[in-house]
């Protein structure tokens, strides 16, 4: 349903150890999941942190195949449970093979720079199963993700994972820690699922209105809006003049129920 943009990859790895220790220690658990899905382990900086924990189970899906032959050498325990294949093109049954359909599991890792967004749409998709993701990725973008409204970074992606998610920036990574060293710095976020099992409004048409709102986003409401016919209690609501960027997730269900 949150259709996904094309894909590209590129990546870069973490060196060092006390960043990877502390990403890793952000995964929270309560006794909510027991199971964690690493996405892109490559050398396994964040693995050898992961597989010890004893609170929950580490499972891998990794797309290189020379990654996946020293993943293998270097982590034993992990063999069993690393699935070599692209995450984008797969279904929880895929890399969690062994589990119920409706057990939930956390996400981590280092997500490739450009393909960091059609992740977070490949959650949304499992969101009743995905219960925590954190994860490292282009600054901009972490920021993005967890901006509140009313700031410039806030955007189509911020508003559906805000929905259903809890999202908070917890730190910014250089690039000299990475090989090869990245242009431009990271951010590490933690997104953990709200309470919410339904949005209050039909699904389809919300993102219909969040998407047109912000694919013009320098417009008020009441022009970027046009193309989805505004219903008279849309056009004489609150909403109309203001922009996108300043509405809130409630204030998206809202308009999206005067518009259906």
């Amino acid at each position: 349903m949150y259709v996904k943009p094309k894909k590209s990859l590129g990546q870069h790895f973490l060196t060092d150890d006390t960043i990877a220790q502390s990403i890793a220690e952000l995964l929270s658990g309560h006794g909510e999941y027991k199971h964690v899905l690493e996405i892109g382990p490559g050398t396994g900086v964040l693995t050898r942190f992961l597989l010890p924990n004893p609170n929950f189970e580490t499972h891998a899906v990794e797309l290189d195949r020379e990654s996946v032959a020293y993943l293998k050498k270097a982590y034993p325990a992990l063999t069993p449970r690393l699935i070599e294949g692209d995450f984008l093109e797969m279904k929880p049954a895929d890399y969690l093979p062994n589990l119920p359909e409706t057990e939930p599991f956390a996400i981590i890792g280092n997500f490739p720079y450009n393909i960091s967004s059609q992740i977070f749409f490949n959650v949304l998709d499992y969101r009743d199963r995905i219960t925590e993701v954190v994860c490292m990725l282009q600054r901009e973008v972490a920021q993005r993700l967890a901006s509140p409204p009313g700031k410039k970074q806030y955007g189509i992606l911020s508003v559906f994972l805000q929905a259903w998610y809890d999202v908070k920036y917890e730190f910014t990574v250089p690039p000299e820690v990475f090989d090869p060293p990245p242009k431009v710095h990271s951010g590490v976020i933690s997104v953990r699922r709200n309470n919410s099992t339904e949005l209050g409004c039909n699904e389809r048409r919300f993102i219909q209105v969040v998407k047109h709102g912000f694919n013009q986003r320098r417009k008020t409401l009441r022009n970027a809006l046009k193309p989805l016919d505004i219903t008279e209690a849309a056009a004489s609501s609150r909403f109309m003049d203001l922009r996108a960027e300043q509405l809130s997730v409630a204030d998206f269900v809202e308009l999206t129920n005067m518009m259906t």
